[in-house]
């Protein structure tokens, strides 16, 4: 049962509309019918459902009004259609300045926050049922049988008129509804704090999801009949050819939101991927949050210990410093946090990325270009003539790369860079496998940090739960450890999108080298014995800083163990 449903019985009970066994009674129903208790008490009779409307608008502090009468067509135009049914509400007046609504879920606060930033204006709300803004909606925005709104049924049935094969450009005043539908797609994408947005072409419709604390989500699909507007227009926003269908392309999209609170305008930065597919091209926008770069180490999961062992480690003159995990574990996110914690004015940092993501203040930085020669290895041994104190090298990827990396660290330079290895010992030997010289490793490399990322609970809903046994021992926690512990788990909400769940934190292993470990790997010992020696000296496993941050209570075991299936120790 969610918090909200818990709330409403208590106002039901407190207005003298039912008994406290009255509720128990609709929650046992509810617990059995996988329903609302608010649900099982209108069906038993004991409360209308304009009952608990009226109940919980007077408690929101809003009117309540049963009929939505003649509409003046002008309040038509003051929100769209696509707005309209997303949220489910309707306009009813409008004045300088400000908008009233009816919405039939008085707690929908989101939603009302949302329009505020999108319209620029002042929302004031009238709680209405929902199936009277359903039947409005019906009739004033004429949706058809089909589900389509008139403009988006003359838009498909002009679809052939439309030129998007790349013969003549696309005007704009022809698109501006597939324009507005595009910018809906960005923007919502932004609100929900997505990190990608995926159009897929399927056989029958045009599936729109987005990727939100690394879980891909469904949202109501667009039109199947408007794909091909919809690609192009997309393309055109990334400068990509629109004639070009047979092979995959990528671009670039800086988009205007044209306004956030105090008027200010947003910009959203996207990195864009099509590939062709059977049924059409396929879409990936991936959202640049250009908030990561100014996250501290507190901000990016680490405990104060590890932040202390952080701090020195990004203080050092000169070395590796080395970040591994498996693609979308955070690295990037984590090595530009740890570039900002460096960047200082006395000191001069290069880095060399392909591509570069996001625009960093006072540093240096070199996008790879393979097609011109501008490889890492070449870019790595320019820079190096650029006298950096600081070096960031996206991926070392090959023995060019990470030998040129090694030279500038044993020659007074600090070097920041990733890999592709399951765990922080592991990079060693992944070094060794590229041809790099033992020794070498074993006299350059300073530390190797390896992540994963988990989702946090959502602090709205989230709340203590007591863990299973199943859980316990599947995270090997001991009874002695559940004195100190505050296990979490969010209920589900609507900022939450009912996942439990919202933002990410990361979890660490880091390793740093001794003088028994560098004799260790220049005498090619085990992974194995390597691994064992980090621990003697006090590294934690992934898993064993996933633990803490589940008794700590800012996640759940199943979190920990779905990202750390690999670790058992």
């Amino acid at each position: 049962m969610l918090p909200r449903d818990e709330y409403i019985l208590e106002l039901l009970i407190n207005n003298g509309f039912i008994e406290p066994t009255d509720a128990e009674q609709a929650k046992e129903l509810a617990r059995s019918n996988h329903t609302s208790p608010v649900d099982e008490l209108i069906r038993m009779g004991f409360v209308t459902a304009m009952d608990v409307l009226e109940t919980t608008a007077s408690d929101a502090g809003y009117p309540l009004q049963e009929k939505i009468g003649p509409v003046d067509g002008d309040i038509l135009d003051s929100i769209s259609r696509d707005l309209v049914l997303r949220y489910n509400i309707f306009p009813l007046s409008q004045e300088e300045g400000s908008l009233r609504i009816a919405i039939s879920n008085p707690y929908d606060f989101e939603t009302v926050d949302t329009l505020t930033n999108m319209l620029h204006k002042a929302i004031d709300c009238t709680v209405v049922p929902k199936a009277e803004i359903e039947a409005a909606i019906k009739k004033y925005y004429n949706t058809g049988p089909s589900g389509y709104s008139a403009e988006d049924q003359e838009l498909m049935d002009s679809v052939g008129n439309i030129d998007i094969t790349g013969d003549g450009p696309i005007k704009e005043d022809e698109n501006a509804p597939i324009i507005r539908l595009v910018n809906q797609i960005i923007v919502e994408a932004y609100r929900l704090k997505a990190s990608d947005i995926h159009i897929e072409p399927l056989e029958k419709r045009l599936r729109l999801r987005y990727r939100i604390d690394g879980v891909l989500q469904a949202m109501p699909d667009p039109p199947k009949q408007l794909q091909a507007p919809i690609i192009a227009r997309i393309k055109i926003m990334s400068s990509m050819s629109i004639a070009e269908k047979r092979i995959p392309q990528d671009g670039r999209i800086q988009f205007y939101s044209g306004g956030e609170r105090g008027g200010k305008p947003t910009s959203i930065d996207l990195r864009v991927s099509t590939v062709p597919t059977a049924q059409g091209e396929s879409i990936v926008m991936r959202i640049l949050d250009k908030s990561s770069l100014t996250l501290g180490l507190p901000e990016l999961g680490f405990f104060s210990d590890d932040q202390v062992t952080m701090e020195k480690l990004l203080g050092l003159p000169d070395g590796i410093f080395l970040v591994t995990g498996p693609t979308g574990s955070g690295k990037t996110t984590t090595l530009y946090g740890c570039l900002n914690y460096v960047n200082k004015p006395d000191r001069k940092i290069i880095t060399v990325e392909d591509p570069v993501e996001y625009q960093l203040a006072g540093i240096n930085q070199v996008p790879v270009n393979e097609t011109v020669g501008m490889t890492f290895a070449a870019a790595l041994r320019a820079m190096l003539r650029q006298a950096p104190n600081i070096i960031m090298i996206g991926e070392i990827r090959d023995l060019e790369t990470a030998s040129i990396a090694i030279n500038a660290s044993l020659t007074g330079h600090l070097v920041f860079s990733t890999l592709h290895t399951n765990d922080a010992p592991s990079a060693v030997t992944r070094l060794v496998d590229l041809g790099v010289k033992p020794f070498l490793v074993a006299s350059s490399v300073r530390a190797i940090m390896a992540q994963r990322l988990l989702r946090r609970i959502c602090s709205q809903c989230g709340g203590p739960y007591e863990p299973t046994e199943h859980e316990l021992r599947s995270l090997n926690i001991g009874h002695s450890a559940l004195a100190e512990a505050s296990f979490r788990k969010g209920a589900g909400c609507e900022r939450c999108r009912d996942t439990g769940y919202k933002g990410r934190l990361g979890m660490f292993e880091i390793l740093v080298l001794d003088d028994e470990i560098r004799r260790m790997v220049n005498e090619r010992m085990s992974l194995s014995a390597i691994r064992q020696r980090a621990r003697d000296l006090g590294m934690r496993t992934l898993r064993e800083d996933g633990i803490r941050k589940v008794l700590a209570g800012v996640t759940t075991p199943d979190e920990v163990i779905s990202a750390s299936m690999g670790d058992k120790d």
